[in-house]
């Protein structure tokens, strides 16, 4: 059941806490020369009058998912390219740390706005997620956080759930998790101006939001990525429509437009793919947006010229970039990577003559959530909270490793244990399990070595667990013909995953091999594809289990809706607790799965 659409309810903002530290901020792509007059006032001092620029400072980040405590691993760290052409890591994220840097960027600013690109919530650490992700929001609303759109992961739990985020209340199941003390919900308006309800077709949560200051107005549309039904379990979206990101956007900004609203900005819950992984890398070299692919060049070389500037994400790709309208002129697009590794520092040049920002004068750039500055005290004290809450359930042990298992590659460690831990577990449902597919976005971490606590090294914890699948999605069991299966497989790289494959995990005793030096179906190498040494018949029955957003057809895998006979188990993250606690000891660790099961042509 979809959301009924809410007021915005304005609440005082949180008193900032303007720390002292400078922070490392390295400037990405996008300079230009402001204009002469740029600035509050031409008049001396005393004087009100109000010159004919204004800077506005946008203050912007994306796909945070909860990550409140600094991210660790390759999750937590950002690479940056160095003047002699080497790169180097940075660690990087954590919101002790992130509020800090805002902070400190809004000093001096009296035109200060701050907005997120969507996946605030959803696929969150334990912190957050054990308690459906109130923690994050308190922490947005103390990061004075100003407006975000939705993105796909806010509807995990469905459109009525996203509701309660934005307008507060206990969860109707868990309740409140502390005595007698009420979620007050989100103090910014979360916009979702494509997903509409199905009966009433209105926007489930405001389409726009305008930001207003001594006569300057900056109007935010936010969207999600229109194949949100694709990438979000079948009953996330229930009652919902997701409609194209530009005719939203385009539609709104004109209705903007008469009201008086000439500057705009979209926050777009879709991303870009840069030629670097660098977060400084140039992606206007040689030319504007031209070291950038993926869908949001298209989105933004469509959207109308009425919309100033793109902040984006999805993609987790840092970048600050030009990319022209539909009229040809230059237009500032940019993401800030994920998890709060980076903040993205944007200056609107705003004409108080024509109520439009002048183009010419935006600069762009990204900075890095570096982890030497003090920590926000705030953020301390919230994360402490939580922290104790969460604690019985987190610290649980749930088994042993005698080494980082990987969650990188087409093929990964990871991957090949999770798929492992649901085939053990399918044949406990039923002996006749075959074998276990896992989809490479529902592993959202490695499992490593180091403690991270004082759990001791090799200890792999509920919270570590709950990190790397945090979906809550159950493991089911379904009936396919061979030919299903070879079909299953050639889905990975046909239809929408034609351009960007996704390779699913495969449990021990199925392997084939990919040929991704050819196109199509064809890189499935079809006559390779053998489970526990035997050809598939494409007559015969075999028995698969997956998890419940794959048996719903996600991720573009149709025919993996199509399967008989289903049988529902528990959630994925039991299976894999269940796993390591029969598979692994302190003395006998589970060693990384070797992913070899996939041979790889390139």
């Amino acid at each position: 059941m979809s959301a009924t659409p809410q007021p915005y309810r304005s609440r005082r903002r949180t008193t900032r806490l303007l720390a002292a530290a400078a922070g490392v901020a390295t400037v990405g792509a996008l300079v230009a020369a402001l204009p002469a007059s740029a600035g509050e006032s031409t008049k001396k001092p005393g004087h009100q009058r109000p010159g004919r620029y204004q800077d506005v400072q946008l203050l912007s980040f994306n796909d945070l998912h909860g990550n409140l405590e600094p991210p660790s691993g390759s999750a937590g760290r950002v690479t940056e390219i160095q003047p002699d052409g080497t790169t180097k890591t940075i660690d990087a994220g954590g919101v002790e740390y992130l509020a800090t840097h805002l902070r400190q960027a809004r000093e001096g600013n009296k035109y200060s706005v701050t907005a997120a690109g969507g996946d605030m919530v959803g696929a969150s650490p334990l912190i957050s997620g054990l308690f459906h992700d109130e923690p994050t929001i308190e922490a947005l609303n103390k990061l004075d956080l100003d407006v975000s759109s939705v993105g796909n992961h806010e509807f995990d739990e469905g459109a009525r759930e996203l509701g309660r985020l934005q307008t507060g209340g206990c969860h109707p199941t868990d309740g409140c998790y502390v005595a007698g003390k009420k979620f007050q919900g989100a103090d910014f308006p979360y916009l979702a101006a494509n997903v509409l309800d199905e009966k009433t077709k209105k926007p489930v949560l405001k389409p726009y939001w305008v930001w207003k200051k001594n006569g300057v107005k900056v109007g935010f549309i936010g969207v999600t990525l229109e194949d949100t039904p694709g990438v979000v379990s079948a009953e996330g979206v229930k009652g919902l429509t997701f409609k194209d990101e530009v005719e939203t956007i385009n539609k709104y900004a004109k209705e903007l437009e008469r009201q008086g609203v000439k500057s705009v900005v979209a926050l777009v819950h879709e991303g870009g793919l840069p030629a670097s992984q660098a977060y400084n890398y140039d992606c206007d070299s040689p030319g504007g947006g031209d070291g950038i692919s993926g869908p949001i060049v298209d989105i933004a070389k469509n959207v109308t010229p009425r919309v100033d500037a793109l902040v984006t994400g999805h993609t987790h790709a840092a970048y600050a970039c030009t990319i022209d309208d539909p009229s040809g002129k230059p237009r500032t697009v940019t993401s800030a990577s994920s998890f709060g590794r980076l903040y993205t520092d944007t200056t609107l040049t705003y004409d108080r003559r024509t109520g439009d920002i002048a183009r010419t004068a935006v600069a762009s750039a990204n900075h890095v959530v570096t982890r030497d500055v003090p920590k926000a005290p705030d953020m301390t004290e919230l994360i402490t909270r939580w922290n104790t809450l969460a604690a019985p359930i987190g610290n649980k042990p749930i088994g042993y490793i005698s080494g980082d298992i990987s969650s990188a590659g087409t093929e990964s460690p990871m991957g090949d244990l999770i798929a492992d831990a649901q085939l053990a577990y399918g044949k406990e449902l039923d002996p006749g399990t075959d074998l276990a597919l896992m989809n490479p976005g529902g592993i959202r971490a490695p499992l490593t070595y180091a403690a991270k606590g004082a759990e001791g090294d090799g200890v792999v914890t509920y919270a570590e667990g709950f990190t790397v699948q945090p979906f809550a999605n159950t493991v089911n069991l379904q009936d396919f013909t061979g030919a299903q299966l070879v079909q299953v497989l050639k889905e990975q790289v046909t239809g929408t995953n034609a351009a960007s494959p996704k390779v699913l995990q495969v449990s021990s005793g199925l392997t084939y091999t990919l040929d991704l030096t050819k196109s199509g179906a064809d890189r499935v190498v079809t006559d390779s594809i053998r489970l526990n040494g035997a050809a598939i018949d494409p007559a015969a029955t075999y028995r698969v289990a997956s998890n419940s957003f794959l048996a719903g057809g996600g991720d573009g895998f149709t025919t993996l809706g199509q399967g008989t006979n289903d049988l529902v188990g528990d959630d994925d993250l039991a299976a894999l607790e269940k796993y390591l606690l029969a598979n692994s000891s302190a003395t006998a660790p589970i060693a990384p799965p070797a992913a070899n099961r996939i041979t790889i042509v390139q």
